[in-house]
C-alpha cells in the first residue's frame, strides 16, 4: 500500500482560510515533485463542485480527475493547521491532499475513517508534534471486522462498483444517504470486511476500488426493496459524473487558404461574406438650455434607456436563459450609478448641455477603469462605454437603441473592431452566421453571448482584419479559433461537411427531446414551453415541448398605437392552436399594469406598480380590454381540439379576484355557447401561496411565477442590480412557499407547474420534482436539457434533495446542496 514520506508531513501551519489551506496542502506535493504547480488550482476547482470535509476535523482536497495529467506520481500530503481553519461552516485540522495517478491511496483513506469515527484520535493529530503519529494512523495495517452471517442478512445482491475511483468519499456517502431512507438494516460485504451501508466512514473501511465487486444485504420490512434500489445505484455509478461538461472536441481542421490566427470563443464552423460593422458616430451638441431643462433631457434618456435594457433583458432571458441575461442587468447598473449620474449633473451646472456633460462623465470613468491594469475593470470600462453610447443615441434623437445591428437580408458573417454587449444581444441569428473581432477575449461578454446565440466566434484576430474587403468569402473556426480568408475550394468543402456535421448533432438532440421527461422510477413530469409570440408555438414544438405552459399575451397589446381587436386576437390564437396540433396551450390574460408603457392605456403613474393595479386588477377594473380578450378565448377554444385552451389568471391575491375572473369568463363562455375550459391561476404573491388550500377548491390548477414570487416573498426587486444576486428562487422561504402550494393542490387533487425562470435551472428542476410540482415551463431552447435532465432523476432522491433544500437557512446553502 502507499506510504506517506514524511516530508509530506507538515505541522503547525496556519492558514487564513480554505482556499488558502488548500494551497499548502497542494504546495507540499509540488515541492516534492509530485504534482505540478498547478494542481492547486485543480483541487480548488474540484472544492467548488463538491466540499471535501469528512468530518471531525478532517477534509481531503483532491483534484479533478481530467486532471490526472499533472500528477507526477501517487502520493498522500497532510497539513496540520492546530488552530483550525474555517472550511464552509466546519472547522478543519487536518487536510489530507490527495494526488491519486492510480488506486494506491484507496487503504490510507480506508485507515483515515478509523479516525473519522473516533473523536480521541482525530483531536490527538490535530494538536501532535509528532508527524509519525499522523504517518501510522493512515498507513497502518488492518483487520477485518467479523462479518455477520448471511442468515442474519438474507437478502443480497452481488454489484459491481463502476466508479472512476472506488467506493470513495462522495459515492460512499452518496450510498450511506440512499441507505437511510430504508428502514431495514444495510450491510456491505467486500474482502472478508464487512460495514454499516448507512455510515459513509463504515464504508470507506472497506477499501473498495475501481471495478471490484461488493454484496449489498438487508434484513427487514423493505429489505428487497433497499437491495434492488441501492444495488441499482451502484451499477449506475452512484451519481459519479465527469467534471467538465464539454462533449468530445471537435477535430482540428488543417485549412489551406489564408489562416489568421485568433482566439476561439464560441464552438462551431461558418462560412460566409463578411460584413464590416462599423461604430456609429453619436453627434454630440454643444448646444445647452437650461440647467434644468438639460437635467430634464438627461433624465429623461436615462429612463428610456432603462427601458430599453429592460426589454433587452427580457427578450435575452427568453431565448438564453437568465445567467447569461443578467450581463444586461450590469449595463442597468452602470445607468443606475448615482455618482456617475451625479458627474454629469455637475458639468451640466456648468453649462454644458446633457450629451456633452454625460459623454465626458462617462469617458472619464471609463478611461479610469481601464488605466488601473486590471482586466475585468477595462471589460467594464468597456460595458460602461456601451452604456454612455445608448443615452447619447437617445439624446441625439438617432437611435431608440433598442434594435441590433442593421444587418443585410442575406446571412453574413459578422466582422467589428468589438462588439457591445448590448449589439450581440440584440442580433438575429437568422442573418448572422458568425462573429470575428479584432479585439476581445474568451470570457468577454461578447463572448459569452456568442456563445448563448449559438453563433461560431473568434476573437483577438487583430486590427489587421478590418482591412479585408466587406463580402470577401471567410470562414470562421470557432473550434480552432482561426479565420480563413478567401478559402480554397477544398477549406469549403471542409467547413460545410463540419458544419453540417454539427447541425447533424444538434438535430439528433432535438429527436431526443421528444422523448417523455419520466423519472428513471417511473414518474412522468410535464415539459412545456413559455412562449410570447404566435410563431413561437411551432418552434417550441419542434423544441420538444408537450405544449405551451404560458402563453404571455401581452405580446398583441405592446408597440402598437391602440388595443388589438377581437378578431386579431382570435387568430392569433388560432394559429398557435393550429401549430401545436391539440397540445395544451395555457393563455394568461392580460398581465400588464403601470410597470409597463402602454401609452393608449393612459394608465397612471404609480409610486409602487407592482403594488397597484396589474395583471386580474386592471382587467376587472377595464372591462373593455378584459371582455373582448376573453371572447377571443372561447372562440379559439371553440375551433380547437377538446380540452386544448386553457385559461389563466395572473396576479390573483385573493379568492374575490379568481371568483370574478371566473364569473366574466362564465358569462362570455355563455354567450358564445363557448366549450367547458381549464381555469387556473397564477400563483405569484404570498397571499396567493397561503390561501391555496381555498383557493383549490376553485381554480382547476396552478402555475407559480417564481419571478414575481421571490421578489414579494423576499420584497427584493428581481430587476434591481445590485439585489439581483439575493433576490434568488432558491432561497428557503420562496421553496417552502412552493411546497405549502404543491400540498395544498394535491389535497384538492389539483396540479401544479411552475412557469418562472427557476423551471429551467439545473440547480432549481430536480429540487421543483422532489417537491411535487407537476409541469415545468421553459423557453423552448431549454425544453431539452430540463427533460434530460429529469430522466436522469429518481423521485426517491428528487424528494430526499427537496427535504435538505427545506431545511436550509439560506439561498446559498440550497444551491451548496443542489
Amino acid at each position: 500500500m502507499l506510504q506517506i514520506d514524511p516530508k509530506l508531513v507538515r505541522l503547525g501551519l496556519v492558514a487564513g482560510d480554505k482556499e488558502e489551506a488548500i494551497r499548502q496542502a497542494a504546495g507540499i506535493l509540488a515541492d516534492a515533485g509530485c504534482v505540478d504547480v498547478s494542481y492547486a488550482d485543480s483541487m480548488l476547482a474540484r472544492e467548488r463542485q463538491v466540499a471535501t470535509y469528512l468530518g471531525n476535523g478532517i477534509a481531503i482536497p483532491h483534484g479533478l480527475r481530467t486532471d490526472a495529467g499533472l500528477i507526477r506520481q501517487t502520493a498522500v500530503s497532510v497539513a496540520q493547521f492546530p488552530g483550525g481553519v474555517d472550511w464552509n461552516g466546519e472547522t478543519v485540522h487536518l487536510a489530507v491532499g490527495i494526488a491519486a495517478a492510480s488506486d494506491e491511496h484507496i487503504q490510507v483513506l480506508a485507515n483515515l475513517t478509523d479516525v473519522l469515527q473516533d473523536e480521541a484520535v482525530a483531536r490527538r493529530l490535530a494538536h501532535t508534534q509528532d508527524p509519525q503519529d499522523i504517518i501510522a494512523a493512515l498507513t497502518r495495517g488492518r483487520e477485518g471486522a467479523a462479518a455477520t452471517s448471511a442468515e442474519d442478512f438474507p437478502t443480497a445482491r452481488r454489484v459491481r462498483v463502476e466508479g472512476a475511483a472506488g467506493l470513495h468519499a462522495r459515492p460512499a456517502t452518496e450510498f450511506a444517504s440512499l441507505a437511510k431512507d430504508f428502514s431495514a438494516e444495510i450491510r456491505v460485504t467486500h474482502g472478508g470486511k464487512q460495514a454499516n451501508g448507512k455510515a459513509m466512514a463504515s464504508l470507506l473501511t472497506l477499501g473498495v476500488e475501481t471495478g471490484a465487486e461488493i454484496v449489498v444485504s438487508a434484513r427487514g420490512d423493505d429489505a428487497q426493496e433497499a437491495v434492488d434500489e441501492l444495488a441499482a445505484a451502484v451499477a449506475e455509478g452512484l451519481g459519479e459524473e465527469p467534471e467538465e461538461e464539454a462533449g468530445p472536441q471537435a477535430p482540428r481542421l488543417d485549412f489551406e487558404g489564408d489562416v489568421r490566427e485568433g482566439v476561439a470563443a464560441s464552438p462551431g464552423v461558418a462560412l460566409g461574406p463578411v460584413f464590416l460593422l462599423r461604430s456609429a458616430v453619436v453627434h454630440v451638441s454643444d448646444e445647452a438650455g437650461s440647467p434644468d431643462e438639460e437635467q430634464a433631457r438627461l433624465q429623461t434618456a436615462l429612463d428610456r434607456a432603462r427601458a430599453q435594457l429592460k426589454r433587452l433583458h427580457a427578450s435575452l432571458s427568453a431565448r438564453s436563459g437568465s445567467r447569461r441575461a443578467a450581463i444586461i442587468l450590469a449595463h442597468q447598473e452602470l445607468i443606475d450609478d448615482p455618482d456617475l449620474q451625479q458627474a454629469a449633473i455637475a458639468r451640466i451646472l456648468q453649462g454644458a448641455s446633457a450629451a456633452r456633460a454625460w459623454q465626458t462623465a462617462t469617458e472619464g470613468r471609463a478611461t479610469e477603469m481601464q488605466g488601473l491594469g486590471n482586466e475585468m475593470l477595462a471589460a467594464r470600462a468597456g460595458d460602461l462605454r456601451d452604456v454612455g453610447r445608448r443615452v447619447l443615441r437617445i439624446l441625439a434623437g438617432d437611435s431608440d437603441g433598442d434594435e441590433g445591428p442593421d444587418l443585410p437580408d442575406e446571412p453574413v458573417v459578422l466582422m467589428a473592431e468589438d462588439l457591445a454587449p448590448s449589439d450581440t444581444a440584440g442580433l438575429d441569428p437568422e442573418r448572422v452566421r458568425g462573429l470575428v473581432t479584432a479585439k476581445g477575449g474568451p470570457n468577454s461578454h461578447t463572448a459569452i453571448l456568442a456563445r448563448a446565440l449559438a453563433l461560431p466566434a473568434v476573437v483577438g484576430l487583430g486590427d489587421a482584419i478590418l482591412q479585408i474587403a466587406p463580402g470577401t468569402t471567410v470562414v470562421v473556426d470557432g473550434d480552432g479559433g482561426r479565420l480563413v480568408v478567401e478559402p480554397s475550394e477544398t477549406d469549403r468543402r471542409q467547413a460545410e461537411a463540419a458544419a453540417a456535421a454539427r447541425a447533424e448533432r444538434v438535430a439528433a438532440a432535438v429527436k431526443d427531446a421528444y422523448r417523455p421527461a419520466i423519472t428513471r422510477d417511473g414518474r412522468r413530469i410535464e415539459a412545456v414551453a413559455n412562449i410570447g409570440k404566435a410563431e413561437e408555438a411551432a418552434a417550441a414544438v419542434q423544441a420538444g415541448a408537450e405544449g405551451v405552459g404560458l402563453l404571455r399575451t401581452e405580446f398583441l397589446f405592446l408597440e402598437r398605437q391602440s388595443p388589438p381587436t377581437e378578431d386579431e386576437q382570435f387568430e392569433a390564437l388560432h394559429r398557435m392552436t393550429e401549430a401545436l396540433r391539440g397540445l395544451p396551450l395555457i393563455v394568461r390574460t392580460l398581465d400588464i399594469g403601470g410597470d409597463k408603457e402602454v401609452p393608449y392605456l393612459r394608465l397612471p403613474k404609480e409610486d409602487n406598480p407592482f403594488l397597484g393595479v396589474r395583471g386580474i386588477r386592471l382587467c376587472l377594473a377595464q372591462p373593455e380590454l378584459f371582455q373582448p380578450q376573453l371572447r377571443a378565448i372561447v372562440r379559439a377554444a371553440k375551433a380547437a381540439p377538446p380540452g386544448a385552451i386553457k385559461v389563466m389568471f395572473p396576479m390573483v391575491s385573493t379568492l374575490e379576484e379568481l371568483q370574478a375572473g371566473r364569473a366574466a369568463l362564465e358569462s362570455v363562455r355563455a354567450e358564445l355557447d363557448g366549450p367547458e375550459m381549464e381555469v387556473g391561476i397564477m400563483v405569484e404573491v404570498p397571499s396567493a401561496a397561503t390561501m391555496a388550500d381555498l383557493l383549490a377548491r376553485e381554480a382547476d390548477f396552478f402555475s407559480i411565477g417564481t419571478n414575481d414570487l421571490t421578489q414579494y416573498v423576499l420584497a427584493m426587486d428581481r430587476l434591481h442590480p445590485s439585489l439581483t444576486k439575493q433576490a434568488d428562487g432558491l432561497h428557503p422561504a420562496v421553496l417552502r412557499m412552493i411546497a405549502q402550494v404543491v400540498e395544498a393542490a394535491h389535497a384538492h387533487g389539483r396540479w401544479v407547474g411552475v412557469c418562472g425562470n427557476m423551471a429551467a435551472e439545473a440547480a432549481a428542476a430536480p429540487i421543483l420534482v422532489g417537491l411535487g410540482v407537476d409541469e415545468l415551463s421553459v423557453s423552448p431552447p431549454a425544453v431539452a436539457d430540463l427533460k434530460a435532465q429529469v430522466r436522469g432523476l429518481t423521485m426517491r432522491r428528487a424528494r430526499r434533495l427537496a427535504r435538505k433544500a427545506l431545511a436550509c437557512a439560506t439561498a446559498a446553502e440550497v444551491r451548496a446542496l443542489a
